[in-house]
């Protein structure tokens, strides 16, 4: 028991200790000079504030600053401040007013050398908030958007191999989410609508981990859509077997391509060396991770290419399979079309259907009279003449309704005089 007790105590010291020595990271002054004018002195104390987590009065003190000294050499220091002020609050408020200055700064200082980590942080404001491949991929495909645009405005930049590694993990979520919908369409049997996930997933994220296995769905999807797509699966197999030759498919690839009397290519050696130096620095999640990995929102990267090229052309929109694009437009073709008639045509040469009168209603038995009273028959009401004309129909219907009202009084009078008895 005194041992048990010990170790506890023991634990828990370590655990304060290594609670003490985790600090919040020190925000660096980008000015360090020791002039003491009034702006100098606002930014300095900005400064401290963000550091101590004072975030609402470091921005007060900022846009104090760029209100009252806007000459300042601080101006561009203060924005960028502000920003990230907001990105260490956090919070999906925080993060959200973050990227917004972060743009504003990229705008108002483009030549600067912050504007390039502006833009990663916007980038590293959607990827912290991904989550995992079978949930919401809004955050996502915005990562994967801020990221190519950071790569593509500041290529020379010294965050290009960070970004590149973030751009790779992002990849990997959204390939690995294409890939889940893709097998579940071809375990369900519409090869078809699986085909189409598969295709679009294969050329837009070759770094995929999983890349292999969907080209093998693929080529197998297309099989099974009969003869007119063997050229197809015989392509997804062949690609198969040049570019992931250390894939555990390739050799069930190559049978598939015998049966299909087509070549089969040789193992590029650039693909084999990247593969092979994939497979030795890939990522294994542990024991804890498959325990509490399914409590947790966020992605498993661990999977995801370590080099490599990503690619930084926007995805073209996904067709389906069976509907080929138009060569002049580049649009789709379809069945249905359209022309110019130039003769006459059924609605010159036929009746107008509008004109034929509607059939006769069938003849429906006259309704039984009431029985006669004892009432005195008392004397009609003379009848107005019929009216002839345009507004023939529109006179009518009044007297009509008039008279049915006449007699259906008359009949009650005559039940209420047969019921009193006569003296």
């Amino acid at each position: 028991m005194l041992v048990n007790l010990r170790g506890v105590v023991t634990v828990t010291l370590v655990l304060v200790a290594l609670a003490g020595c985790v600090r919040r990271k020190k925000y660096e002054n980008p000015i360090k000079t020791d002039s003491q004018q009034p702006d100098k002195v606002l930014f300095d104390r900005a400064i401290a504030d963000v550091e101590k987590s004072r975030f609402e009065v470091a921005r007060l003190t900022l846009q104090t600053l760029i209100n009252t000294y806007p000459e300042s050499e601080y101006i561009a220091k203060s924005k960028l401040a502000i920003a990230d002020s907001w990105y260490r609050q956090g919070g999906s408020h925080g993060l959200a007013q973050a990227e917004a200055e972060y743009k504003d700064f990229i705008t108002f200082f483009p030549g600067m050398e912050e504007a390039a980590e502006s833009q990663k942080k916007v980038c590293q404001i959607h990827y912290q908030q991904m989550e995992k491949p079978d949930r919401d991929r809004l955050h996502g495909v915005k990562a994967e958007a801020e990221c190519r645009q950071a790569l593509l405005q500041f290529p020379n930049s010294k965050f290009v191999p960070e970004l590149e590694q973030m751009m790779r993990e992002i990849q990997e979520v959204l390939g690995d989410g294409e890939f889940r919908v893709g097998r579940f369409y071809s375990v369900k049997g519409s090869y078809r609508a699986a085909a189409t996930r598969l295709a679009a997933l294969t050329e837009q994220y070759p770094l995929y981990s999983n890349a292999d296995e969907a080209l093998w769905l693929l080529g197998d999807s297309y099989r099974r859509m009969g003869k007119n797509f063997e050229d197809k699966s015989a392509s997804a197999y062949s690609k198969l077997v040049s570019q992931y030759p250390l894939s555990n498919r390739v050799a069930e690839a190559k049978d598939r391509l015998a049966e299909l009397d087509r070549p089969i290519p040789d193992p590029d050696e650039k693909a084999l060396a990247w593969m092979q130096y994939q497979l030795d620095n890939r990522g294994k999640v542990g024991m804890m991770g498959h325990a509490f990995g399914i409590f947790g929102k966020r992605p498993n990267v661990k999977l995801a290419a370590k080099s490599g090229q990503p690619p930084l052309t926007i995805p073209p929109p996904v067709i389906p399979e069976g509907i080929t694009p138009s060569a002049a437009g580049g649009g789709v073709s379809a069945e249905v079309g359209a022309q110019t008639l130039t003769g006459p045509s059924a609605l010159d040469t036929q009746p107008d259907a509008r004109a034929k009168p509607p059939a006769a209603a069938p003849s429906q038995p006259a309704p039984a009279q009431p029985a006669p009273s004892a009432a005195p028959p008392e004397a009609k009401p003379a009848q107005p003449p019929a009216a002839s004309g345009p507004g023939a129909a529109t006179q009518a219907a009044p007297a009509t309704a008039a008279q049915q009202e006449s007699t259906s009084k008359k009949k009650k009078k005559g039940r209420f005089l047969g019921v009193i008895p006569r003296r």
